[in-house]
């Protein structure tokens, strides 16, 4: 009876270990320059590929902002319920790729790659890429 609940324990916190390295879920986006939070994103998967779209926007007086600098359909649409990055797919282990991600301050567009910190795997490392230059930012977990 014993080893089948040690079992059944050790099983267990495999299968949590395995969805804590999951990129879907909440995240929320820390400014570069001042480390406070900006807003929660929601990563999701639809047709086989990795979206994210801004659910809360944390900086206070910005929670109405529109994306005045963007191009096309997403010019002056809120930004909150906006989607910010898509079209990633896998391409290693908690690894995808192949994208792009918007950043709605500039309204700039940027080929993007996103993967969890191997050993912080409530992190996500986000980067964005210009030709051969490219920025990476840290996105926390959001506990349920």
């Amino acid at each position: 009876m014993n080893k089948k609940l040690l079992l059944f324990i050790i099983f267990s916190l495999l299968l949590m270990n395995l969805s804590a390295q999951s990129v879907l879920g909440l995240w929320k986006t820390i400014d570069d320059v001042t480390e406070k939070p900006k807003s929660i994103l929601k990563i999701y998967e639809k047709d086989g590929a990795i979206y994210a779209k801004v659910v809360e926007i944390l900086v206070d007086g910005r929670e109405d902002a529109l994306c005045v600098k963007c191009k096309g359909p997403k010019k002056d649409q809120p930004i909150e319920g906006m989607i910010v990055f898509g079209g990633l797919k896998k391409i290693g282990e908690n690894e995808y790729g192949d994208g792009t991600i918007l950043d709605p301050e500039s309204g700039r567009e940027y080929r993007c790659k996103i993967f969890i910190n191997p050993k912080k795997p409530n992190q996500l490392k986000v980067r964005g890429y210009v030709a051969f230059f490219f920025r990476t930012q840290t996105w926390r977990r959001v506990s349920s």
